[in-house]
């Protein structure tokens, strides 16, 4: 994936976290600055079925979940699957289509499942959902509900390259695809190892307190008005494991909770208009969860 994403190790860091969480990731950012690639990246590295939506304000939600269609040599209703049922599903530009169509991920991304006509259809494993989006043009969106935004593991914005990684592009790119490269290099059943593996990275009592101090901090600050919710503590611990795990540990450290809160946490909070004070919502959310990070007391291992 690195030599598709020049110059961004932590954005191929968090797209492998949230893989192996079994989460989900929301990538924010201007156009062209390789949102997509990534995801076409980490779909190319897995050999899995990989469904790709171009989310569009036409868009219908049976597109996605499928729909009921009426056999007539059978004389009865069969399912035909829509473009979730892959085990890595690119959302481009979600948030070009309507709530109505948005709303028809939320099952899928919580629950691994799909509920049409009545009846359950289980999604395959390993199940991830890969979304991108453009936080500048709002003509023509729809801004993503909370409850959408606290099924995403981690947001994260891809960011400029730097001048050395950008004339590196220019001089590899100017013929050749990176993305042609990538081949598989690990299964689907050996993700679902892995993932099995990093749910059994050790997490100490302390550590567990350390990452509910963290989310009620959120709940009380006078700048937000909408706090962490339940899930994303939860999210946060498994994320915690997977950066543990790529880091060769067995167990997690007080550095894991810290290094990902702002990813797991930023896009689930709402600031208090009255605290903005002519500041970006945003800003205001980084600056509360940096305090946070500050002022919350960091567990001290004990001694044998």
């Amino acid at each position: 994936m690195s030599r598709v994403i020049d110059g961004k190790p932590d954005a191929v860091r968090s797209a492998l976290i949230a893989l192996l969480a079994e989460g989900h990731l929301l990538i924010e950012d201007v156009p062209g600055v390789g949102k997509t690639m990534l995801a076409r990246a980490l779909a190319a590295t897995v050999d899995a079925d990989v469904r790709r939506i171009q989310f569009t304000p036409d868009l219908l939600p049976g597109d996605i979940t499928g729909v009921s269609v009426f056999n007539p040599v059978q004389r009865q209703f069969e399912f035909t699957p829509g473009a979730v049922f892959a085990h890595i599903v690119i959302a481009d530009e979600i948030n070009r289509s309507s709530p109505k169509t948005q709303s028809s991920l939320l099952e899928a991304m919580e629950e691994r499942q799909v509920t049409v006509d009545g009846r359950t259809h289980v999604l395959p494993s390993p199940f991830l959902v890969v979304a991108t989006q453009n936080p500048l043009e709002m003509e023509g969106t729809y801004a993503l509900p909370e409850a959408q935004r606290d099924r995403f593991l981690l947001r994260i914005s891809m960011g400029y390259p730097d001048s050395a990684a950008e004339a590196l592009m220019l001089r590899q790119r100017d013929t050749v695809n990176p993305l042609d490269a990538l081949t598989p290099v690990v299964t689907a059943r050996q993700v679902t190892s892995m993932i099995a593996w990093a749910r059994g990275v050790h997490v100490a009592p302390a550590l567990e307190d350390y990452a509910v101090a963290l989310a009620q901090s959120t709940r009380s600050h006078p700048d937000i008005r909408l706090g962490a919710s339940p899930r994303a503590t939860l999210q946060l611990v498994r994320a915690a494991k997977v950066r543990a795990a790529l880091d060769g540990r067995a167990y997690v450290i007080p550095d894991d909770l810290t290094a990902l809160l702002a990813p797991v946490f930023a896009h689930r909070l709402i600031a208090n208009r009255s605290a903005a004070g002519g500041r970006a919502g945003a800003v205001v959310v980084a600056d509360a969860l940096a305090g946070i990070a500050a002022s919350v007391r960091v567990p001290l291992a004990q001694r044998a």
